[in-house]
């Protein structure tokens, strides 16, 4: 199985709309371990890690976010599979 590890940064109308909630919500379904949290200049960043399909997956759905959210952009960085995020968690 191809894993993969991915980090992300969210623009738009990402914060206040319960992105980060959706973001665990979706990687939590799909077995992603990894994690979110808000940065201050108003962006969301999460990193995701998992079989690359299921981490594709989570990207699209992350590029429509929750209710009430505006994605403007993602900015993907392809990292090396790590292997050592055992959860997803929501970091303040």
């Amino acid at each position: 199985m191809d894993r993969i590890r991915v980090g992300v940064q969210i623009q738009g109308i990402v914060q206040g709309v319960g992105f980060r909630y959706f973001t665990r919500r979706t990687a939590q379904s799909l077995g992603l371990s990894g994690w979110v949290r808000n940065l201050p200049d108003g962006t969301v960043e999460a990193v995701l890690e998992g079989p690359r399909t299921d981490v594709e997956t989570a990207l699209a759905a992350l590029r429509q976010g929750p209710a009430g959210s505006r994605v403007d952009r993602l900015k993907i960085d392809h990292q090396g599979y790590q292997g050592d995020l055992e959860a997803f968690e929501v970091r303040f």
